[in-house]
């Protein structure tokens, strides 16, 4: 019987009679097809990687198969590898930094295209605005390119710095096809490629961003420049939305470089441009957005009327729902809007004449039913449970609007809803499946750190008897459900008639509340001080306080934040020429308190008029 022994360590017996492949059991467990001949036959070489006995196409491939179920006190890992493991892995292709946002980018517009946003705002808007914002950039559609500065390799320092890089063309695929990057004509040395990083142009990035700023996307430039195709193309989601959806995983941000192809495979400096530990503000990712429109210079934005819903005047019919508030104060909202001339299509669409500042349509929405609420109801921890009592005494079929039984029905479900929040951020997992390594050296540790991590999550899992991991949740629009049936909040108020609240006076609607207070409206030089509610909350009214909280919650700000919108709308609402009266329908005089902090604490207390000058003569 005569025997041979073949390259790949096949043990193959002459006679016929029987052939024993010893590559099975190590291959047995990896059924990807060729990328040359899609065939499905690996063998393993004398060098220990692994080749297609179709085409004889030669890959390296180490597998690390770890046992989860571990016992405390035991680390054990078992692997199955051949060759170096120093050596970079076989199969990738070079790619620059641009062209893996342009990937997020995409993976992010059809999350939203699959939640039902028009294509429009993918295909016309969006694609637009990235070769735009990669023109300005000079990364791509430009004949004359970005190229970085050259970089000395230092294998010894713990950065591992890339030797030359440039910051250049990207792959001009803005659709479904991953075409191949046209980068590579670009870099001065391919054998440098990736000393420090997956990518081509890794290191020359993140040291490029530093000194160019604004010029270079980072992943939070992604959510704003989403933000401006979204008002771009009018669709019914405020900045508020899209990071809700971004909290709840429908739009990826948190590890999204994990859908990136498999090519691109990312290490070293990737992970300070891809990989990101937080979601990012309201307020962050509005500068940021206003920060790209003036970098882009773009032109005016196309109008936002009132019939489209991101006005103030149908958008504040969903807030009013989500708070559980009655529609019959939906009217007094769109008076004061009027008042405060803010119901003109100018004050709500991009212009960079007209209207330079991109408005923030939830926030300002928002302010506009705080003070609507503090016009009708006081809210000065006085007046409003003096009408809630009246109420209390008047309704006989329970159809008035109490506001003592409102604020009880929202608090309870308010505290539960904030508790349910508690829990989804402390169960949320924001470790990667597919970690990126800093730096070489710490690949053991990072990959121990997510064994440890994975161990214990199974043995929390098994003790609480419930999936670790945050359900999924449907998305909505809304924060509570209001009505009747299984798992709503709570009764539904939209019905009910603000009968005590407001009454008719020779025909005309009128609050029954008579004054209106409001802190200092003077305004404040911006590039010196940013807020001033943390000085100032311990003097405002408890009830003003909690409906800043409330609101806070349903769009996911800082009270802070939302303070300083408040301040801004009553700033307008009494320096508008034309009185407060003809619009709310009030024919007597309106007394306004403005509360100080002074030494005794007491407030002083002025006519509409008089507010109303001394408001101008501080603007």
């Amino acid at each position: 019987m005569k025997c041979k022994y073949t390259t790949n360590l096949e043990f193959v017996v002459q006679n016929g009679s029987l052939k024993v492949n010893m590559d099975d059991e190590h291959t047995a467990g990896f059924r990807e097809p060729c990328a040359q001949c899609s065939a499905v036959d690996w063998g393993i070489s004398d060098e220990g990687r692994f080749y297609c006995r179709s085409c004889h196409n030669v890959i390296e491939r180490t597998r690390e198969v770890v046992d989860l179920t571990f016992t405390p006190g035991s680390t054990r890992v078992s692997t199955i590898g051949r060759g170096s493991r120093n050596k970079r892995p076989e199969g990738g292709r070079e790619w620059m930094v641009c062209e893996g946002f342009q990937f997020i980018l995409r993976n992010q517009a059809n999350a939203l295209l699959r939640l039902g946003v028009s294509p429009h705002f993918k295909d016309q808007v969006l694609c637009q605005l990235w070769r735009l914002f990669l023109q300005k950039s000079r990364q791509a559609y430009t004949s004359n390119p970005v190229r970085s500065s050259t970089f000395k390799v230092n294998m010894d320092s713990d950065s591992e710095s890339v030797a030359e890089s440039s910051v250049v063309s990207a792959s001009e695929t803005d659709g479904e096809t991953n075409l191949p990057s046209t980068a590579g004509s670009n870099v001065d040395s391919s054998s440098n490629w990736s000393l420090g990083s997956g990518s081509v142009d890794g290191v020359a990035y993140v040291t490029a961003r530093r000194k160019r700023g604004h010029c270079l996307m980072s992943m939070k430039k992604t959510l704003a420049l989403i933000l401006l195709a979204l008002i771009w193309s009018r669709e019914p989601l405020t900045l508020s939305d899209l990071l809700r959806l971004v909290n709840e995983g429908h739009v990826p941000y948190v590890n999204a470089y994990e859908e990136l192809p498999e090519e691109m495979r990312l290490d070293g400096r990737d992970a300070a441009i891809f990989r990101v530990e937080r979601i990012p503000s309201h307020q962050v990712v509005h500068k940021e957005a206003q920060a790209l429109v003036l970098y882009l210079q773009l032109q005016a934005f196309p109008p936002i009327s009132r019939q489209s819903l991101l006005h103030p005047a149908l958008l504040s019919l969903r807030y009013l729902t989500d708070a559980n508030l009655p529609d019959e104060l939906h009217p007094w909202v769109c008076s004061l809007m009027e008042h405060a001339g803010m119901a003109d299509q100018t004050r709500h669409t991009f212009d960079p004449v007209s209207c330079p500042a991109l408005p923030r349509y939830d926030v300002q929405t928002a302010a506009l039913i705080i003070v609507t609420m503090k016009l009708i109801f006081g809210m000065d921890d006085h007046s409003e449970w003096d009408l809630s009592s009246e109420a209390s005494v008047h309704d006989d079929r329970e159809n008035m609007f109490n506001l003592r039984r409102w604020y009880r029905l929202m608090q309870a479900a308010l505290i539960k809803a904030q508790q349910r929040r508690h829990n989804d951020i402390a169960r949320k997992q924001w470790k990667a499946k597919k970690p990126i390594y800093p730096k070489r050296k710490l690949k053991s540790v990072v990959m121990k750190r997510k064994r440890v991590a994975e161990q214990v999550q199974i043995c929390f899992e098994k003790l609480s008897s419930c999936p670790v991991s945050v359900p999924r949740c449907d998305p909505s629009s809304f924060r509570f459900c209001w009505g009747d049936e299984d798992g709503a909040d709570g009764p539904s108020l939209h019905h009910k008639k603000l009968d005590r609240a407001v009454s008719l006076k020779n025909d005309i609607l009128t609050p029954s509340n008579s004054t209106y207070w409001h802190p200092a409206l003077r305004p404040c030089d911006s590039r010196k001080c940013v807020s001033h509610y943390s000085e100032v909350e311990a003097t405002l009214p408890r009830s003003f306080v909690w409906l800043l909280q409330l609101f806070s919650f349903l769009l996911d700000v800082k009270p802070d934040y939302l303070y300083e919108e408040v301040l801004r709308v009553e700033r307008r609402v009494f320096s508008s020429s034309m009185p407060l009266n003809q619009h709310l329908g009030k024919t007597g005089k309106t007394t306004t308190r403005t509360r100080k902090r002074t030494g005794t604490g007491t407030r002083t207390g002025t006519t509409t008029s008089q507010r109303l000058q001394e408001t101008k003569e501080t603007r």
